[in-house]
């Protein structure tokens, strides 16, 4: 077997290693089950009647921002399991193995990247019960779809990052919350427009904002915006790659001592 091909054994076996994981912890069960539906059903529920954004329904509207934030409460869970891995010493002892620390960090991904996936379905799915109704053609889910490959990414990069470098699973959980407010500073659930002052500029240039803002255009069926949607994949890629090198090194500069 080649180096390419033995890493890509590996990482599949890793990546089924953190599948497992994840699926005997019960904290995974409600962060990507039961979450998604308790926040739609919230939302719809307390202000579906009441407010109406850019003459669409609340629910047609919020989608993507709850889409983000489930993500973000799903890569907590990622990050928890990478700071375990760390505090008990299984990722040294990897590490000595001839499968390279990339492979490591590529098997919590990937179990990011799924989980964050069915996440994302539980969540539309439950926003169809609720009233959603997308007008996206295969064109616009295709771009759904890279939008949510992207923004999980990024997600996923950064909870690795996170668990690697806090010093316990508290202080990865709490570090992350920071990711999971974000959605809420967007244009996730009101207009940006709408937001007061400081609120309004931090908005409007945080990198959810066009990622939530290309990610309804695509859900809703309205003409297609390069400049926004060019925005939302620079941001995630940049992301993605910025906290990916991190996690590298990180893991390389913890495991040498």
């Amino acid at each position: 077997m080649n180096r390419k091909a033995r890493r890509f054994s590996n990482t599949v076996t890793m990546t089924k290693r953190c599948l497992m994981i994840s699926g005997r912890n019960p904290d995974t069960f409600f962060s990507s089950i039961m979450l998604p539906v308790l926040m739609m059903l919230l939302f719809v529920a307390l202000f579906g009647k009441l407010v109406h954004v850019e003459n669409i329904s609340y629910v047609n509207y919020i989608v993507p921002g709850v889409i983000l934030q489930c993500i973000g409460q799903c890569s907590s869970s990622t990050a928890i399991m990478m700071n375990r891995d760390m505090a008990n010493g299984m990722a040294a002892r990897f590490c000595t193995l001839p499968v390279g620390r990339a492979v490591i960090l590529n098997g919590h991904v990937l179990e990011g990247l799924v989980r964050c996936f069915v996440t994302s379905a539980i969540v539309i799915f439950t926003a169809a019960l609720t009233g959603f109704r997308p007008s996206a053609g295969p064109a616009g889910w295709g771009l759904v779809l890279l939008l949510l490959l992207g923004s999980i990414l990024a997600m996923s990069c950064l909870a690795v990052a996170v668990g690697i470098t806090a010093s316990s699973a508290e202080g990865a959980s709490a570090l992350f919350s920071l990711a999971i407010v974000l959605p809420y500073l967007s244009s996730g659930f009101v207009p940006v427009d709408s937001l007061p002052g400081i609120m309004k500029g931090f908005a409007q240039y945080q990198p959810m904002t066009p990622v939530i803002d290309a990610m309804r255009n695509a859900l809703l069926g309205r003409p297609f915006h390069s400049g926004t949607f060019s925005a939302a994949i620079f941001w995630c890629a940049l992301l993605a790659v910025i906290f990916y090198a991190l996690s590298v090194f990180s893991l390389y500069r913890r495991t040498q001592k």
